[in-house]
């Protein structure tokens, strides 16, 4: 019985019980949140702010994988939320499925992904069930989270920077089986230790968003970010934008913080950022129509800046909003500054007037999620203290639904988690005393 097992599991996993979970059976299946191949244009016609998650987003009773080569079977205690995850469960830009059925063409093994339906979910902490052949670094009882960066490295591409292999792919987004349920199937090369003082589903947070913002503006594959930059960073206390703060202070940089509320602005100082921007409060439109820039806009933000900082420009953008502030990012760069930008959650076609970029010789950098070792990297920050996790809300696996939909209506702060195999919120602490003093800012986004 599927539920008896899994019940097992649990039970070991939070009586400590670690070495036993090796012996456990491990159930022919668990409990996933999934989109269904079926339903793929339950939303057309509708816009994108119409399209509710809730209806889309099922849980579901499906079949644990075979589990492969250089795998692992994860028994997942925590998850929690992201765009890409929201992405799917309005079946925008297109439906997942055509990337499972890319991906199932590659391989026998690859084949496994592509069924019609999609276990959904890119982050994940919890206790390793199972290992396949030929991984040794982890075994079963483990404590770990994963990131999501899914690769087959059989080709050159991705030996430098594991990014740019030719079968790159985003785990439980371009592949099936993600950590938004029970059990999940990871390559083993996603799993890093799970950092001691945090709860379980506070160590699940961080994951997809942390390494993104630590190539994004850290990495030397990104804008490599070094003292003493101004960094102006959107959305600054969302999930991407509070760990890009979080960056800056740590390394020795100035943010300047750009959000949305005097509450975002809030939290931004209890971070330590004192550079604030409420851009909703100064009234900035950057959009005369839906067709047409106002570049007077871009001169008052700019201005803006610079009043805050002193009389300096950005030396590096910190863009992810996209199509609604790009304009404004490639004109508010200093002379020979950097845009970094991913994501493009307000729309991917970006308008700029290149005349400043090329004549104040600008770059703009593109940045997609991290590789293994700035993800290793990320992790050990967080692991260490120095950096926080920016979890503020958590709901049950049955309620994923309305997770996605705060986060796609915007209506949350930082991360939004969800309990998978953790019966409760505060489970999972191991060493109490780093979390002491760290305690002030694990809680920073609690509540908000």
């Amino acid at each position: 019985m599927p539920q008896k097992a899994l019940s097992e599991i649990r039970q070991a996993i939070l009586s400590d019980n670690l070495d036993a979970v090796g012996t456990l059976a491990v159930p022919e299946s668990y409990r996933g949140v999934t989109v269904r191949a079926d339903e793929v244009e339950m939303f057309a016609g509708l816009p994108s702010k119409e399209k509710d998650p809730r209806k889309s987003l099922h849980l579901d009773e499906v079949a644990t994988p075979e589990l492969g080569p250089g795998e692992a079977l994860v028994a997942v205690m925590a998850s929690a939320i992201n765009y890409n995850t929201v992405w799917t469960s309005i079946f925008e830009p297109i439906p997942t499925f055509k990337f499972l059925r890319k991906y199932g063409k590659l391989s026998p093994l690859a084949k496994r992904h592509d069924l019609p339906y999609h276990v959904v979910g890119s982050d994940l902490s919890g206790v390793v069930l199972r290992t396949g052949p030929g991984v040794h670094t982890w075994k079963p009882g483990d404590e770990v989270v994963a990131h999501c960066l899914n690769v087959e490295l059989e080709g050159p591409d991705g030996h430098n920077d594991t990014m740019l292999d030719s079968e790159q792919r985003i785990w439980g987004f371009e592949t099936n089986f993600g950590g938004l349920a029970e059990i999940s199937l990871v390559k083993a090369n996603q799993l890093m230790p799970k950092p001691r003082h945090l709860t379980w589903e506070e160590a699940a947070s961080p994951g997809l968003v942390n390494s993104t913002a630590y190539r994004q503006l850290v990495s030397r594959n990104g804008a490599d970010m070094k003292q003493g930059d101004v960094v102006l960073i959107w959305g600054a206390s969302g999930g991407l934008g509070s760990y890009a703060t979080q960056f800056a202070l740590n390394g020795g940089a100035i943010p300047v913080c750009v959000v949305s509320s005097p509450e975002k602005a809030e939290i931004c100082r209890k971070l330590g950022a004192e550079l604030v921007i409420d851009r909703n409060a100064e009234g900035y439109r950057f959009w005369k129509d839906e067709n047409t820039q106002d570049p007077k806009e871009w001169q008052r933000f700019g201005a803006k800046i610079r009043e805050l900082t002193g009389g300096e420009d950005p030396d590096i953008v910190f863009e992810h909003p996209g199509r609604e502030t790009f304009g404004a990012s490639v004109y508010a760069a200093r002379r020979g500054g950097t845009i970094v930008t991913c994501a493009s959650t307000s729309g991917y076609v970006h308008q700029y007037d290149n005349r400043y970029l090329w004549m104040n010789l600008k770059r703009i950098i593109g940045s997609h999620f991290a590789n293994y070792r700035e993800s290793w990297e990320a992790n050990r920050l967080i692991a260490k203290g120095l950096i926080h996790p920016t979890l503020s809300r958590t709901y049950p696996l049955a309620e994923t639904g309305q997770a996605a939909l705060d986060v796609h209506r915007n209506a949350h702060q930082g991360k939004v988690g969800v309990l998978c195999l953790a019966p409760e919120e505060g489970l999972g602490v191991r060493d109490e005393e780093l979390r002491a003093q760290h305690i002030d800012g694990i809680n920073t986004f609690r509540g908000v």
